[in-house]
């Protein structure tokens, strides 16, 4: 009787597991248009100040970090110092790079859509 229990119990969980993972797939593909511009704007927007942070002002990517508005914990910055550039991902979704040019400051890359 136990491990009829036991079973029926596992069941219960893996379909559970399905049916939250099936409502988040839904969500997320509902969603994908406003979560994919809202990445967009976000990984611009820090690539292009962590950039004017790092190569301007001279700041170490540490310290550039602090600058990021609150809501964008996701984005993760990378810098590149021998080409002056500075890539924000946001994961799986997108990602956007600035980089330092004489005369203009930061300019970000050109986006391909």
């Amino acid at each position: 009787m136990a491990k009829a229990q036991k079973s029926g119990s596992m069941k219960v969980a893996v379909w559970l597991i399905v049916i939250v993972f099936c409502a988040l797939a839904a969500v997320f593909y509902t969603f994908r248009e406003p979560i994919g511009g809202y990445a967009e704007v976000g990984t611009s927007y820090a690539a292009r100040v962590a950039c004017s942070c790092r190569f301007v002002s001279g700041r170490s990517l540490d310290d550039c970090e602090k600058d990021k508005l609150g809501g964008m914990e996701l984005v993760t910055l990378v810098d590149d110092v021998d080409a002056k550039s500075v890539t924000a991902r946001f994961p799986l979704v997108t990602a956007n790079t600035a980089t330092y040019r004489e005369g203009f400051g930061c300019v970000l890359e050109k986006w391909e859509r």
